[in-house]
């Protein structure tokens, strides 16, 4: 029979202070994928963002050849709801912070 394991003597817990991490810089990312087309992605940062075509273009591009672009930025609570808003349009966005 083999001996039994230790008992802990004290146990550590992560804190972490919500009020902290809200205020903490967020990003909107959005990935490559295979399904939606350049153009529409294009289109979808112009409507949801407001971006000129030039700069949804180069977004679009760095989520083409790098796989992943930085489409928005902000508080958490912003960048949830822009994660929603892209989500619903189709493409596959992330949040993380800055």
């Amino acid at each position: 029979m083999p001996a039994p394991l230790p008992v802990p003597t004290r146990q550590v817990e992560e804190v972490t202070d919500e009020a902290a991490s809200a205020d903490t810089p967020w990003q909107a990312i959005v990935w490559n994928d295979p399904v939606n087309l350049m153009s529409y992605v294009t289109y979808v940062l112009q409507k949801l963002f407001g971006y000129p075509e030039p700069k949804a273009t180069a977004l679009m591009l760095d989520v083409h050849h790098k796989g992943k672009a930085a489409v928005s930025s902000g508080d958490k609570d912003k960048i949830e709801g822009d994660v929603a808003k892209l989500h619903a349009a189709g493409l596959w966005a992330t949040m993380q912070r800055t």
